[in-house]
């Protein structure tokens, strides 16, 4: 399997598996919507829903790191990096992979897998209300959001290595972003031509790019 395919097949998993993961947002809010229906206009409130709701947006928010990561999108605060030159981001990269990624996703995988396993050995149930739900099977997740996470780092790490040899960063697989739907939309106006459709995806890149530098130096702020 060449370092490409490789690559390619660890961005696959974590983006599929984050947007699989993102339909809990839908089942979260119709949960929410349900309960506010349930709690104000029938006087019903459900005594679990609060595990429940946590359970749900927790599953989403673990099992969305791995894809985040594949996008390249968690937040840097470091307004230095964006500055560099790829040899430079690569090499300080792969530092702190190694001395600071690697070790802490290990631990939370082992620290991971001994709550799920002590949890499903007890059937373990939420205490924060009397008749609370099972949260065994959300334990579990813990120290599988940790496997994806660590197999993305490992391809993040590869990256770091090829970026060394040749000075370019390898290509990441390409989800859709906002500044697709521009793209889309524009190539079938037929009230654009294509020079004035040129120009306007250029101008909403170069927004795009400003607003991210912004946010950086925010950050780092």
């Amino acid at each position: 399997m060449s370092v490409k395919s490789l690559l390619t097949a660890a961005d696959r998993i974590s983006t599929w598996v984050g947007k699989a993961a993102s339909w809990l947002m839908v089942v979260l809010m119709i949960v929410i919507c349900v309960e506010v229906f349930k709690r104000y206009f029938l006087n019903a409130p459900t005594s679990w829903i609060f595990d429940v709701s946590n359970i749900i947006y927790g599953t989403a928010f673990m099992l969305a790191g791995a894809y985040a990561m594949a996008q390249d999108g968690h937040v840097r605060g470091d307004f230095f990096y964006a500055n560099m030159k790829p040899r430079t981001q690569a090499a300080l990269d792969l530092v702190l992979y190694v001395l600071l990624f690697i070790p802490g996703i290990l631990a939370l995988m082992y620290a991971g897998y001994d709550y799920a396993r002590d949890s499903w050995r007890i059937l373990e149930h939420s205490t924060t209300s009397s008749d609370g739900p099972p949260v065994y099977h959300f334990k579990t997740v813990i120290p599988v959001a940790g496997a994806l996470m660590m197999l993305q780092g490992i391809a993040e790490m590869i990256r770091c290595v090829v970026c060394l040899k040749t000075g370019e960063w390898p290509a990441r697989l390409k989800d859709a972003e906002e500044i697709d739907v521009i793209e889309q939309q524009l190539a079938n106006s037929a009230y654009v031509d294509e020079e004035d459709r040129k120009l306007a995806i250029e101008r909403a890149h170069s927004i795009e790019s400003e607003a991210k530098l912004r946010g950086t130096a925010e950050g780092e702020r």
